[in-house]
């Protein structure tokens, strides 16, 4: 499918999109230009679209996610995305890929077309990215499921890990292939 140009008309049918947040002066003295019936306020620029809102992730048909850089408990986050940053959404296609940052901790995953695809993760559609993704999270956040396998944790959970992000190998096979390195 061709690149497709987004704006206030269009940006909220079946996209994926990244927000960065911001400060809330950012929109002091503006007024919103739409509010949404769960709530979520929208101002709009010739640039992109600042979005204040307590739920992120999916959104309608849309899957938005917030990078937050100061982690708070505040509910209510006001996010900022350029038009280029909306990239075309549906489940059944491959559009996404999967990154795990290893010091964090943290895994995500961001559209084929976002220019951070270089080309080495496998592309998934987003059902089977979300189940992967679960997988991912269980290994960062356990070791349970390393007791039958020797070496060290940590780097064992990394190639495990790289290993789920760039092929279509099942975690059963993956752990069996490790298991006989």
């Amino acid at each position: 499918m061709a690149i497709k140009k987004y704006n206030r008309t269009n940006f909220h049918k079946h996209t994926f999109c990244v927000f960065s947040e911001v400060p809330f002066t950012e929109i002091e003295n503006k007024k919103y230009d739409y509010k949404s019936r769960s709530g979520s306020v929208y101002y709009f620029t010739e640039d992109g679209v600042y979005r204040l809102s307590d739920h992120w992730g999916r959104a309608a048909h849309c899957k938005w996610r917030l990078e937050s850089y100061v982690p708070t408990n505040a509910k209510l986050k006001l996010g900022f995305a350029l038009w280029t940053s909306f990239h075309w959404d549906n489940d059944a296609e491959k559009l996404y890929f999967i990154n795990a940052d290893f010091c964090s901790g943290k895994v995500t995953y961001e559209h084929k077309d976002s220019g951070n695809y270089n080309g080495k993760a496998l592309l998934r559609s987003a059902s089977d990215t979300t189940k992967t993704i679960r997988q991912i999270r269980n290994l960062l956040g356990t070791d349970s499921w390393a007791k039958y396998l020797d070496g060290d944790i940590a780097e064992l959970r990394k190639k495990i890990i790289e290993k789920m992000i760039t092929t279509n190998l099942s975690l059963s096979e993956i752990k069996r292939s490790i298991k006989n390195f």
